[in-house]
């Protein structure tokens, strides 16, 4: 009897157990499917492709040059990335070379001017897992995997422009200019604030001339403008807003201080001298490549799409070499050890003190030129639809407020007061 029973119980007491489990784990099975799905993480990248389309030609160019470094450092710090280029891209090319460049790889596009870049935006939902990129000259548009970008050049500006404030000795300084826009009228704003400040503080009068070349790289009409603001309006201080050598080769000629934009011209390209050039500021674009490319390889399909990155952003070298995004430099000297040795003398120790410190305060995120200044209009400038230019003698903006990123990548149009723009 027992040996017939007993199979019996056990039989009853596996039922039992298999009823209980299922009473505990079923509503915990019910449970479980009824939280939402987690998305998965997002794929990082083990590698990419940095594609720049030139405007122009790469050689013997301030703009397009410091781009072709800032691909080449990128990919010397990368070795899971690589840089390719197309030069003198047209609007009607950039979208034909963009293509060609994604189908050989490139995962990243870059146009370097935004006349030549926008048509980018065209083929962005096209190719979904491609960042394209293009500079920022008023235009404002992007899409999720079309960024914008432009450096905050205006900082070095002013720091150059406290150098030549100070260092004129006539009280004359020239600007050879490519044409009236957003992005000219901005930069050179900054070199404005910085020659009169430093004219405040010396108890100088100080004139600035601006004439217009019409384009960037127009070398007889900017060697003419160049050659015009030294022998009619008497400037020993010469500048530029456009991308030949021809100012710089009146410079030369002329026996006048140059002021460089863009690159150390003095030290990348040996062009001209410190005897000539008292100081350039340099744009360092990898700072903002590096931004892109750090933000693709993580797979983020929503980067950041409008970087305006300044002199307290960096990126470190290859070599270990921390880049702010601009910064003064002259012979691959930075900071106040980039001022020429000739031309060190001839400016009083207050304004090198400010260089330094103005300098310092940008690097730490604690001063900026344009939050500290106020901005009252000179009258001239670029009508825009819809935002016509202040009347001279209005202040657009109190010293102390900060201007949003949008307003000036975009609306500020016109020239700040105590500037002369020639016919």
């Amino acid at each position: 009897m027992i040996g017939k029973h007993f199979p019996e119980k056990k039989s009853n007491g596996l039922r039992l157990v298999i009823i209980l489990g299922l009473i505990v784990i079923l509503p915990l099975v019910m449970s479980a499917c009824a939280q939402p799905a987690r998305e998965a993480p997002a794929e990082v990248a083990e590698g990419g492709t940095l594609a720049i389309e030139h405007f122009s030609v790469i050689e013997g160019t301030t703009w397009s040059g410091a781009h072709d470094r800032a691909g080449q450092r990128i990919a010397e710090k990368y070795d899971n990335v690589d840089y390719v280029f197309r030069e003198e891209v047209g609007p009607d090319l950039t979208v034909p070379y963009a293509e060609e460049l994604i189908a050989d790889g490139a995962t990243i596009v870059i146009g370097n001017a935004e006349f030549m870049g926008l048509p980018l935006q065209d083929i962005a939902d096209k190719y979904e897992d491609v960042y394209f990129g293009s500079i920022i000259a008023s235009d404002l548009t992007t899409k999720r995997n079309f960024i914008r970008l432009f450096p905050r050049q205006y900082q070095a500006l002013y720091l150059e422009g406290l150098i030549a404030g100070a260092l004129t000795e006539t009280g004359n300084i020239g600007i050879v200019s490519a044409f009236p826009s957003v992005q000219v009228i901005r930069r050179q704003n900054g070199f404005i604030l910085g020659v009169q400040d430093a004219a405040e503080m010396l108890g100088k009068d100080v004139n600035i001339y601006v004439k217009y070349a019409g384009d960037w790289f127009l070398p007889p009409e900017e060697r003419g403008i160049a050659e015009t603001l030294v022998s009619q309006y008497d400037v020993d201080i010469l500048t530029q807003q456009t991308d030949s050598g021809s100012p710089l080769d009146v410079a030369v000629e002329q026996g006048v201080w140059f002021v460089g934009k863009d690159m150390d011209i003095v030290g990348h390209y040996g062009w001209s001298d410190t005897d000539t050039v008292a100081v350039s500021f340099d744009t360092r674009w990898e700072v903002l490549y590096e931004h892109m490319l750090n933000e693709w390889l993580a797979g983020e399909q929503n980067p950041e799409t409008v970087l305006y990155l300044g002199m307290n952003d960096s990126m470190v070298l290859a070599d270990g070499t921390d880049m702010p995004t601009v910064d003064i430099m002259n012979d691959n000297k930075v900071g106040i050890e980039a001022i020429s040795p000739a031309a060190l003398p001839m400016i009083p120790d207050e304004i090198v003190q400010l260089v330094e410190q103005r300098r310092d305060q940008m690097i730490n995120g604690e001063w900026d030129p344009f939050t500290e200044h106020a901005f009252v209009s000179n009258g001239t400038g670029l009508e825009l639809e819809g935002t016509p230019i202040p009347a001279a003698g209005e202040e657009v903006k109190a010293a102390g407020e900060a201007p949003t990123d949008e307003w000036l990548l975009s609306q500020f149009n016109f020239d700040v007061e105590g500037v002369e723009i020639l016919e």
